[in-house]
């Protein structure tokens, strides 16, 4: 079932790892943050994180886009603060034969469930090449949001969040 445009608000696909869940950073810088462990993984969350998420629904609609799928909203909405689980895309079902979707493993997922008019977001901290000629060919707005593993959505990318749904609110 395709994410259609059902109200005026843009579609904000939210990756786990290395976004709200980083890794990478040396031990004696750590950002802030608590562990948290998931089917005895541990995974470092981001204390901003979740006032991020929060900030965001204001003005996007939420959705994971993390190999996590239906395990993000096991462990991240109670973990984050946030109100309610998120819809989350499957991923197994959009896998080429030979296991790997073309350009991107999440792409075809994506385009199964977002409208290709629909404006949206995503923010992550694994593009590659295919993904930005991706945004650059749909038929809605898009915009990429690349994070630091180390660091994952900062203010910084807050506030580009957050002008992208301004310019495309109608």
């Amino acid at each position: 079932m395709k994410l259609r445009q059902m109200h005026d608000k843009p579609v904000l696909l939210v990756d786990v790892d290395g976004v709200i869940s980083l890794w990478g950073f040396s031990p004696n810088t750590r950002p802030s943050g608590t562990f948290l462990n998931v089917d005895g993984i541990p995974h470092f969350l981001s204390s901003e994180a979740g006032r991020h998420l929060l900030d965001l629904m204001a003005v996007y609609e939420l959705v994971w886009c993390t190999g996590w799928e239906e395990k993000a909203n096991e462990y991240l909405p109670h973990a984050l603060g946030l109100p309610a689980p998120l819809p989350y895309l499957r991923f197994d079902a959009h896998v080429s034969p030979g296991g790997t979707t073309p350009g991107h493993w999440k792409l075809a997922a994506i385009d199964a469930h977002v409208d290709p008019d629909r404006p949206l977001a995503w923010v992550d901290d694994a593009f590659n090449d295919a993904c930005h000629a991706w945004a650059h060919a749909r038929a809605g707005e898009t915009h990429l949001e690349q994070t630091e593993p180390a660091t994952g959505l900062t203010d910084r990318g807050l506030r580009n969040l957050r002008a992208f749904a301004d310019r495309v609110a109608r």
